[in-house]
């Protein structure tokens, strides 16, 4: 199948083969595919590989064959954001999120539109944790993984701003007490829920939440872009 102009973020790239780069690209229309940019790697080629660095909104041809495309042409669509510092780690952590959580060739334009905006925030600095923590819940939802906020587990009675909970990924917010290891405040649950940024404290506990949620959908996996989090943070 013949694709043109498709609108694309590139993801993630490794070598293939002695001169090729498999691209892990998110495209509009199409999902998330495997390229094959082929006759990338050599000397004579760093303009063309420059080009498909993660970060850049392109446009594709690509012509797709079972499970990989082949790229046939790129160019680059407007301005790209410059990422850096905690901008570019949050970058990778994005793109390392939407690989390993999303299938290939899966259609879910509404998340290509969510990466598109993320980016372009990424650079605000100030509220970047708590960007990440609504892409990441709105990820859930179009993969059908939604967080289950609209009441409390076992009760569906509405939270309390005031109460205690502990997130379960296959039931919801349960009442907890507050010295309980990863007991979140009812406040913040509800501010995830309703789009409002809670304070400090609020963000700490709903990041580590949701690291429990995506550990849980990656079947108990980890996220390498945690680690590197991590390590930058420890050496501040």
């Amino acid at each position: 199948m013949r694709i043109e102009q498709q609108p694309v973020f590139v993801l993630h790239t490794r070598p293939y083969r002695e001169t090729s780069l498999l691209l892990e690209c998110l495209t509009r229309e199409h999902g998330r595919i495997g390229v094959v940019a082929r006759g990338v790697r050599g000397e004579r080629s760093r303009l063309r590989r420059a080009a498909l660095e993660p970060f850049q909104r392109l446009a594709m041809d690509l012509v797709l064959r079972g499970e990989l495309a082949t790229l046939v042409a790129v160019e680059s669509v407007g301005t790209s954001p410059r990422l850096t510092g905690d901008a570019a780690l949050a970058g990778l952590y994005l793109n390392e999120l939407v690989v390993r959580l999303t299938a290939r060739q899966d259609p879910m334009p509404a998340l290509f539109d969510a990466y598109a905006r993320l980016l372009l925030e990424l650079p605000g600095g100030e509220r970047l944790g708590w960007n990440l923590r609504r892409f990441e819940r709105d990820l859930l939802e179009l993969l059908g993984y939604g967080l289950q906020l609209g009441g409390e587990a076992h009760t569906d009675e509405p939270l309390d701003p005031e109460a205690s909970y502990h997130y379960q990924v296959e039931q919801g917010a349960v009442r907890c007490r507050e010295t309980d290891p990863g007991a979140l405040r009812g406040r913040d649950l509800l501010a995830l829920q309703q789009d409002t940024m809670p304070d400090k404290q609020g963000l700490r506990a709903l990041r580590g939440m949701m690291r429990d949620v995506i550990r849980f959908h990656l079947g108990g996996g980890e996220l390498r872009a945690w680690r590197v989090l991590g390590m930058a943070l420890s050496r501040r």
